[in-house]
């Protein structure tokens, strides 16, 4: 059988344009932070695969917890029933994640739980007979290809063909350093309208628009304004979330707390799709009502899989744990190291490291964009030397699994360093 020629014949795959698509690798086996091909070629997996896999492939342990399920419940109707793995996971993430959220809707993946989260806080006014029509997102920022997220992320080439056909967002530019006074004073008048139902943003990290980082000290503020003017603020951690900004979310650096938090991507470990928006009491109570039209009807086929539930609930275990809490600690440290001698080379620019992520901008005398041809050159010789990293244009980061060792750590520093000075 020719799985190649097979996939050529009959996958569509994604963020790929068909006319330039170079022939895909084929994967067939995962363990640890390592994938390996057809011939038995290994590749250190240094982005989680799109940031999904903090425990490496093939965890034993999340394994195990599926098996077990599998034998027991594998799915239910998740309106007028319930499971075991769905409570526990409820609670147990209630208890991780801590005040002020006390509630769980599940979903199937990022962009369903953003979209949740935007109907919990634009029904919530509603609910309450006030509603309110606008939302605040970052300019820069990404949430997803649902026309919800998509609504509230960046309007560029991703979305051009849908611009015509989302709601309108009010937005301002991402607070990062040196831009912090204009964005509080937009983000202010902004909020003065007195018509806001929400703020989504992603905590101190937007992902997919370039790892740009900015201060908690800034996004505190953004918040209190919100809160003085009755603005249901929204935590997409789908991201930054379960240990990757060096704590257990990125909320964790604030004061002041969100109404609302999404969660996905290394919630399951990476093994099955599945999402969650946390809510607080004040939002929850707003549905409680005799009147049917106060209901969140929202729902998904696979709402609260038990399978997924289980393989959650086995992921939260090992991020819960003092040796997953060494290994932030760790990495952060190898990314320190390894700044040092990025800052040696004159085409790199702009270092920044927040938790387990180290991100910087290769000048390559081409416009700075996700579209730059230093992506793809950069991508096929770390790929070549085993290697897996995908940069956002010229902007290269390093988001490995927690299980990394110093060795794996230390070849991906060596094969980015070399691809660097070939090519930058």
């Amino acid at each position: 059988m020719n799985w190649i020629e097979d996939d050529k014949n009959y996958v569509w795959h994604p963020f790929t344009q068909i006319s330039k698509a170079p022939t895909p690798k084929l994967i067939t086996k995962g363990k640890g932070t390592l994938l390996f091909d057809e011939e038995g070629n290994s590749y250190i997996d240094a982005i989680s695969s799109w940031w999904v896999n903090p425990h490496g492939h093939s965890n034993p342990n999340i394994a195990e917890a599926i098996k077990k399920q599998v034998d027991e419940l594998e799915h239910v109707i998740f309106a007028d029933f319930t499971h075991k793995p769905a409570i526990k996971l409820a609670k147990s993430i209630i208890e991780f994640v801590g005040a002020p959220f006390e509630k769980v809707f599940f979903s199937d993946n990022g962009s369903t739980a953003v979209e949740v989260g935007l109907k919990m806080a634009i029904q919530f006014h509603y609910n309450l007979g006030k509603p309110r029509k606008k939302i605040i997102s970052f300019k820069e920022g990404y949430h997803g290809d649902t026309f919800g997220a998509m609504a509230m992320g960046d309007k560029g080439t991703f979305f051009e063909p849908f611009e015509n056909f989302v709601f309108e967002v009010e937005q301002v530019h991402a607070p990062i350093p040196g831009k912090e006074e204009e964005v509080v004073k937009a983000f202010e008048k902004i909020a003065q309208q007195g018509n806001v139902a929400a703020f989504v943003f992603e905590p101190l990290l937007l992902g997919s628009g370039g790892m740009l980082m900015y201060t908690p000290e800034v996004l505190d503020k953004l918040l209190s304004i919100a809160k003085e003017h009755g603005i249901i603020c929204v935590a997409d951690e789908v991201m930054t979330g379960f240990g990757r900004t060096g704590k257990p979310f990125a909320i964790n650096y604030l004061e002041n707390k969100p109404d609302i938090i999404c969660l996905s991507k290394c919630l399951t470990g990476g093994f099955l799709p599945l999402s969650l928006t946390l809510a607080t009491n004040k939002i929850y109570q707003s549905f409680v009502s005799a009147d049917h039209k106060h209901t969140l009807y929202h729902g998904h086929s696979f709402t609260a899989n038990p399978l997924g539930c289980a393989a959650a609930l086995a992921s939260l275990e090992l991020t819960n744990s003092q040796a997953t809490f060494t290994a932030w600690e760790q990495i952060n440290q190898g990314h320190q190291k390894f700044a040092l001698k990025l800052k040696a080379l004159p085409a790199i620019e702009n270092i920044r490291i927040i938790g387990t992520i180290i991100a910087f901008e290769v000048n390559n005398n081409e416009a700075a964009s996700y579209f730059n041809s230093f992506k793809v050159d950069f991508k096929n010789y770390c790929f070549e030397n085993g290697v897996l990293l995908r940069p956002l244009g010229n902007t290269v980061y390093i988001l490995p699994p927690f299980c990394i060792t110093p060795d794996e750590l230390q070849k991906v520093y060596t094969v980015c360093l070399a691809a660097l000075e070939k090519l930058a």
